[in-house]
């Protein structure tokens, strides 16, 4: 079983920047796919960002390339997310996400096994 609990949402003005965490239990941690996600309200829950477990392999999402960065660090059981220039469109309850089994960066949601509870990011105008 993995536990991911996600820390560091919050309000933030545009323009501004906040740093996500997530952080895992599990002793293969840095075996897993780990992947951010966000929804909001009424919408599709949306494809943020992808680290592959060596850290080699990262994808993102066209929304949010040249401003959102993806990392992990193994040693903590943890990845992050650094949102910079946010935007009010942004906003959006964030999750981040395990693969156990998967062999290569996927942007697919149900390909994902674990999921933590979400992060609240609301970016005003």
């Amino acid at each position: 079983q993995v536990q991911l609990v996600e820390s560091g949402g919050g309000l933030v003005q545009a323009g501004g920047s906040l740093r996500l965490s997530c952080a895992a239990s599990g002793r293969t941690f840095s075996n897993y796919l780990m992947g951010w996600f966000r929804q909001s309200p009424g919408k599709e829950r949306e494809f943020v960002a992808a680290i592959s477990w060596s850290g080699v392999g990262i994808y993102y999402a066209d929304s949010v390339k040249g401003r959102f960065t993806i990392s992990r660090d193994n040693a903590k059981n943890t990845v992050y997310l650094q949102m910079n220039s946010l935007k009010p469109e942004d906003t959006a309850v964030y999750y981040c996400a395990a693969c156990v089994d998967c062999v290569a960066v996927t942007t697919h949601s149900y390909e994902y096994n674990y999921w933590g509870q979400g992060t609240q990011v609301t970016v005003s105008s």
